[in-house]
């Protein structure tokens, strides 16, 4: 089967580059599966009903999301009734939704995975490792993909190589910058630490440039942080997973630079 992951999605801009390059990709690419980590698709940040419709009518089979997940009004209310929408499974202080979904394929079944990474997280998370640790791998019809919404590179690694030889695919998502060390590791597992964002190149992960510098050389007047505009990238990894033995054979990088 083939995955197409498409990274963070940020703001109209971003909605307007998937909207635009995403059947260009799946026309391309003919993916089985398309993911799309939503999360902050909605202007500022969070994600939102239109901005949620706008991602499923592009082409996507599954919406990912992250600690910005619930930071809109009636956010809870979205998660209960889009079952095609998944937050991170292990972030305690959210009650609503779901962070693990599971497609019938026929031959098999594939199991999306939600989680967020417990380093430098300001919110409430149970330890993804722990969580990861528990799934149950024994279905040889099930494949896993997980999308592992953190900050920090050791923690997308270790997460790795732990669930090598179990799932079939980690991809990292929330830093916005895509890394160059899409791989597959010696158990079968695809990996790649970020697949980076969909959005305004010339900008800081998505955001006003001019702002964002400003704050960082003045954090004592901090001005309002403002969705960028201008040219737009975006960034994702196509992968291919063998049904039988469920290891990844190929993971790619996937970008178009407006």
């Amino acid at each position: 089967m083939k995955i197409l992951c498409i990274g963070d999605v940020v703001a109209k801009e971003g909605i307007d580059t998937l909207i635009k390059y995403l059947p260009r990709l799946k026309r391309q690419y003919c993916p089985d599966i398309v993911i799309v980590n939503g999360e902050n698709s909605a202007d500022g940040n969070g994600i939102d009903k239109s901005s949620y419709d706008a991602i499923i009518n592009a082409g996507a089979d599954a919406v990912t999301g992250g600690n910005h997940s619930f930071m809109r009004r009636n956010a809870d209310i979205l998660h209960d009734s889009e079952k095609r929408l998944l937050r991170p499974q292990n972030i305690t202080e959210f009650c609503s939704g779901v962070g693990v979904l599971e497609i019938d394929m026929t031959r098999y079944t594939l199991r999306i995975v939600n989680l967020a990474g417990s380093l430098y997280s300001k919110e409430k998370v149970q330890n993804p490792f722990i969580f990861a640790d528990s799934l149950d791998f024994s279905d040889k019809r099930v494949i896993t993909v997980v999308d592992f919404h953190a900050e920090a590179t050791s923690e997308k690694r270790a997460l790795g190589f732990l669930l090598d030889s179990r799932a079939s695919l980690v991809f990292g998502t929330h830093t916005h910058i895509q890394t160059n060390d899409a791989q597959i590791l010696e158990g079968g597992l695809g990996y790649i630490t970020d697949i980076g964002m969909t959005g305004v190149y010339d900008s800081v992960i998505g955001k006003d440039k001019e702002v964002c510098v400003h704050n960082f050389l003045y954090p004592e007047s901090r001005q309002k942080i403002r969705d960028a505009k201008g040219s737009c990238i975006i960034s994702g990894i196509i992968a291919e997973i063998n049904e039988q033995t469920r290891r990844c054979e190929k993971i790619e990088p996937v970008n178009i630079k407006e």
